[in-house]
């Protein structure tokens, strides 16, 4: 059975389907206090074997949802409950940055890891975050997911990553698509909001380039690669992430660097998700 949280209702539905598993009914409360309370009234009736809990961890309130998900399966009578990650909040705080800093990531995956058998989580920003959970968590790749809305017709394409860090992630794109060539920006970054791109020496001249990373967050990083590339007489130009969490105004930022569409995933449900992580999660359930 299939239970989802808020942040993930479209996913887990989706799951289901492809998993030919029912989707429980599911209940989120808030008590005047300001508690949370959320629920799956109807799984100890249909007493499956398995519960597999979905749901991306865009807040606070998303990561208390899965732990009284997990609890309240574990309640109703069930044996083994996978829980989902699509999104894991908290996974780009994976070491102590400051002396007395938390490692947010392992406090979290410690949390979750209590009411968890097993823990999927999708294109991590670092996979070594998976090592948090115990045991520890699978890492699910979903990046060629991306391929699919992308037009039949680039010209000549280029698969660019924002950093050497997320060069597979681009070259994972360019295989599923079948043709291209891929490459990376230089990037350093100066502050938390402050991000500095050099160009790489790629020659985009009249090519599409569909520019590819795990996560949007503000957009900024994006918007200058964009503006890179518009110097340098590029052709249409894609934005694809896995994640888009697309913070504030960082929609309207691409839009105005140029950008031809921005095409995301569902691990976090916004407007430009335009295909989904289902199958890439059904293969490993």
């Amino acid at each position: 059975m299939i239970v989802s949280g808020s942040t993930s209702q479209a996913l887990a539905a989706a799951l289901a389907r492809e998993l030919e598993e029912p989707l429980a009914a599911v209940e989120y409360d808030r008590f005047p206090d300001g508690e949370l309370l959320a629920a799956a009234p109807g799984v100890a009736d249909a007493d499956p074997d398995r519960a597999v809990i979905v749901s991306s961890t865009v807040s606070s309130d998303a990561h208390l949802e899965v732990l009284q998900l997990q609890d309240a399966v574990r309640e109703a009578g069930v044996e083994e409950v996978i829980t989902v990650l699509p999104y894991m909040g908290y996974g780009r705080q994976d070491k102590a940055f400051e002396p007395g800093h938390p490692i947010s990531a392992r406090a979290m995956a410690r949390a979750i890891s209590t009411g968890a058998d097993r823990v999927l989580t999708v294109d991590p920003h670092e996979e070594a975050v998976c090592e948090f959970f115990e045991p520890t968590a699978t890492a699910v790749d979903a990046a060629g997911r991306l391929a699919e809305p992308l037009p039949d017709d680039l010209a000549d394409p280029v698969f660019l990553s924002p950093d050497a860090g997320a060069i597979n992630l681009a070259e994972t794109v360019r295989e599923a698509y079948g043709e291209g060539e891929t490459d990376y920006f230089e990037k350093v970054r100066h502050s938390g909001t402050e991000v500095e791109i050099t160009p790489s020496d790629v020659d985009v001249t009249d090519r599409d380039v569909v520019v590819v990373d795990d996560i949007i967050a503000t957009g900024s990083t994006m918007s200058e690669a964009v503006g890179v590339l518009r110097e340098r007489s590029v052709g249409r130009v894609y934005i694809t992430c896995v994640h888009p969490l697309l913070a504030r105004n960082a929609v309207t930022k691409l839009s105005r660097a140029g950008v031809e569409a921005i095409y995301g995933t569902d691990t976090i449900e916004r407007g430009v998700s335009t295909v989904s992580v289902a199958p890439a999660l059904a293969s490993y359930l």
